[in-house]
């Protein structure tokens, strides 16, 4: 039996299937004095309140929306996940490197943190503008 697919529901898929062709949340990017321009991730961390990441010892992202973690999956926002697993790792066992950024384009895992939030925000919108159960 094919389910027909509501404006919301399509709203939805397009969002999610589509998410790197979305417009990046626009971040204020406060730059350490002294520090050489780096835009390589290693390990990065939300603040506490959730409206920052400290991307790297040069950088920090500030001005992320609260309603951000209302999208959740599973126990924790998309933003959340993406700051978990977007770092270097070192599988224990073979010692093989895992490592998110990309030579060609150093901006990606900014510009991806950017639409993540995008994503987000949309997504809790429409979730917000559905009819209760």
């Amino acid at each position: 039996m094919d389910v027909p697919r509501s404006p919301r529901r399509k709203s939805i898929l397009n969002l999610h299937v589509n998410y790197e062709e979305r417009p990046e949340y626009r971040l204020e990017e406060i730059e350490k004095r002294g520090e050489q321009l780096d835009l390589r991730v290693e390990r990065m961390k939300l603040t506490a309140d959730k409206t920052a990441i400290v991307y790297n010892d040069f950088l920090t992202l500030k001005g992320i929306p609260r309603e951000t973690d209302k999208y959740q999956i599973g126990n924790r926002s998309a933003l959340e996940w993406v700051v978990d697993q977007f770092q270097i790792s070192i599988d224990q066992r073979s010692g093989i490197s895992n490592d998110p950024n990309r030579a060609d384009d150093p901006r990606y895992i900014l510009g991806l943190i950017g639409k993540v939030i995008t994503v987000s925000l949309e997504t809790s919108k429409i979730v917000c503008s559905l009819p209760a159960l």
